[in-house]
């Protein structure tokens, strides 16, 4: 299974993986899966650092090797899906991330509930 990681999803595997629910831990490090970090979630955390809403302490490119994740570029294609997403959730990464799961047919690790109302596949 192709799995997309979430931004918070991401953070914790690197910082604090005991939040991270057991049954998407076993998903994540899972060798018939392939985990991919987007460059959405690098977008969000890079954003967010130099807003200082987070603090980094870590080169994000490096800890995607690091981790055994892959890197996931964005897409046109994975864009276009925006127009026909309904306003369940307001924050544009997220909505950008579940564009891409829908278009590429990739899962999503994530624990935020609001994922569930799209037409995405969860893990």
């Amino acid at each position: 299974m192709n799995i997309i990681v979430d931004t918070h999803v991401y953070l914790w595997a690197l910082a604090s993986p005991d939040r991270i629910p057991e049954e998407q831990i076993e998903q994540l490090s899972s060798k018939a899966n392939r985990v991919y970090v987007s460059a959405v979630t690098v977008s969000e955390i890079m954003i967010k650092a130099s807003i200082g809403k987070l603090t980094l302490s870590f080169d994000p490119l490096e800890m995607i090797e690091q981790c055994d994740f892959e890197r996931l570029e964005y897409s046109c294609e994975d864009a276009a899906i925006l127009k026909e997403l309904p306003f369940h959730h307001r924050d544009p990464f997220d909505r950008m991330l579940i564009a891409q799961s829908m278009n590429r047919k990739y899962a999503i690790s994530t624990v935020d509930s609001r994922f569930r109302m799209y037409d995405c596949r969860l893990v």
